[in-house]
């Protein structure tokens, strides 16, 4: 659902749609979480922001889903001057990238950054993963971030040279197998596109953004993170989403084709 009628866009004085370059950001389904927080940062330093979420997931998880999300963020982005649409979005099924991409083209235009921030992560290891839960995350976190890729390069119309790809990643795989395995295919989907898609003039990176605390954490892991941690402090969503916002930009564009970390120079392996 769009957060506001072209009505009340054009009495609030916001640039109408188009006029704003757009970012679809994918896995936007807490307030608190990172794919808000770079949604947010893309609003605020001129673009219009596309999200998509999934609640079911979010009811799955130790967390819960947080009632009325899509529409706050929404909100959020709003008054920060973007048009917005919030797309629920099942990103387990094949279809649905091509049908998120035909809704956020018929009420907002063409995607000119795709930021990728969704993901299926629940623990288990090697001896106790289902094949089941490994299917189901790589076809969240590998086979969705390449579709939406797929589509996107199909699509992309903007100014060559504008084009942006960003991924979020993890190094985490003991204890969290098909969650780590499946982020190191979304690692080497995503890079492939800065060469396939050069022709395009789109780049594409990866950022790691270490752990973040929003929401999941227990006091002994953030204790662990602190303590590992040479700035002695946590990730916060804003961190990775001005990393984004900087990729994403003009002045990022020689940034091609990297994983980048992000995360503070926690010691690697804890």
């Amino acid at each position: 659902m769009t957060t506001s009628s072209d009505q009340d866009r054009s009495a609030r004085g916001r640039t109408p749609p188009g006029l704003r370059p757009l970012a679809l950001v994918t896995g936007v389904g807490r307030t608190v979480g990172i794919g808000a927080g770079i949604g947010r940062r893309l609003a605020a330093s001129g673009w219009d922001v596309a999200f998509t979420y999934w609640t079911p997931y979010d009811d799955r998880m130790a967390w819960g889903s947080e009632f009325g999300a899509s529409e706050s963020i929404g909100r959020a982005l709003s008054e920060l001057g973007a048009s917005t649409a919030a797309i629920e979005a099942d990103l387990a099924d094949p279809d649905t990238p091509a049908r998120v991409f035909d809704e956020v083209e018929q009420r907002l235009g063409g995607v000119t950054a795709l930021v990728m921030c969704h993901c299926e992560s629940v623990d288990s290891g090697l001896l106790d993963t289902t094949v089941e839960s490994f299917d189901r995350h790589f076809a969240v976190n590998a086979r969705a971030t390449w579709l939406l890729i797929r589509e996107f390069g199909h699509r992309f119309a903007a100014t060559p040279g504008t084009g942006r790809i960003v991924s979020l990643t993890s190094d985490h795989t003991v204890g969290n197998l098909p969650y780590g395995a499946s982020k190191g295919a979304l690692d080497r989907i995503t890079l492939a596109a800065a060469r396939e898609l050069a022709h395009l003039g789109v780049t594409a990176n990866v950022i790691n953004p270490g752990p973040v605390d929003t929401g999941w954490m227990s006091e002994e892991t953030r204790e662990h993170c602190v303590r590992h941690t040479p700035l002695g402090r946590l990730g916060t969503p804003q961190d990775t989403a001005h990393l984004v916002d900087f990729l994403c930009s003009r002045e990022g564009e020689w940034i091609n084709g990297q994983l980048l970390m992000s995360n503070g120079g926690l010691a690697q392996g804890v």
